[in-house]
């Protein structure tokens, strides 16, 4: 079922549809509200409220992007709204229910989950601006101009977020590397 057919089944009252576009969503979803705050209960409660914004906005969503692009664009939104939020509360990014992996789990590559984490916690040290270009380019995979579509910013300054912000995450990961290799 492509986008139009779902947008039609979704007005007309088919919450069947809805459940299916939950499934097929979630996914992308998580992924880029994880990458923008980590993984933490507000994720999950964001993660929520995409899909409860998108379900009451779907009236007036005209199609003008793609579904996945525009559930993105919202998480991006809420996303950025949590991380103004703890900035006022002066609270640190990095929480210690953060976990990305359960240490229990004995099948897990405890130095790919490491390697992980540190990513992830260099990614969350990003402005938020520069955070959302790296999530949606080299996380989510979307394209340049998918991107700055999401972010309604022009290419070149995604281009320009994304140069920069590559650069910082090297200065942040660069001492770790060093260690790894020495």
């Amino acid at each position: 079922m492509d986008d139009a057919q779902i947008l039609t089944e979704l007005r007309n009252g088919n919450d069947a549809v809805f459940r299916d576009l939950i499934n097929r969503y979630e996914g992308l979803v998580s992924a880029t509200i994880i990458g923008m705050i980590g993984k933490c209960s507000e994720a999950e409660d964001i993660g929520q409220e995409v899909f409860v914004r998108f379900y009451k906005a779907r009236h007036n969503f005209r199609g003008d992007s793609a579904i996945g692009t525009y559930l993105t664009r919202i998480a991006i939104n809420l996303s950025l709204n949590e991380i103004k939020r703890r900035s006022r509360r002066s609270q640190l990014f990095f929480h210690s229910d953060d976990e990305t992996f359960d240490v229990e789990d004995k099948n897990s590559n405890t130095d790919t989950d490491e390697n992980r984490e540190v990513i992830q916690h260099a990614i969350r040290e990003l402005a938020p601006k520069f955070r959302s270009v790296i999530v949606l380019r080299l996380i989510d995979g979307y394209s340049t101009e998918e991107t700055a579509k999401i972010l309604r910013v022009p290419i070149g300054t995604v281009l320009s977020r994304l140069a920069r912000a590559q650069k910082k995450l090297k200065e942040i990961l660069s001492p770790m590397l060093e260690l790894n290799h020495g």
